[in-house]
């Protein structure tokens, strides 16, 4: 069995597995990272840093690339969803 860290997305703890980063983490449980200006969920699309669709608050960081992100204990993350 995979070690599991804890954060904290918008409020909500959720545990994942250990090594994967934040995109994933809020891909796997269908977590939008933010909203366009139209309002249109947005979620990682390259997965490499690039497109910066991934991007949210982290550890009170804006506009973080949450796909460069290793998840990690206590790690909170904010989306403007």
């Amino acid at each position: 069995m995979p070690e599991m860290v804890r954060l904290v997305v918008d409020g909500l703890e959720l545990q994942v597995p250990a090594g994967i980063t934040v995109a994933a983490a809020l891909l796997n449980r269908r977590l939008v990272a933010r909203r366009s200006v139209g309002g249109e969920p947005r979620a990682p699309l390259c997965g490499m840093g690039s497109c910066f669709e991934c991007r949210a608050t982290v550890d009170g960081r804006p506009h973080t690339r949450t796909c460069m992100v290793r998840v990690r204990n206590g790690l909170d993350v904010r989306t403007d969803d």
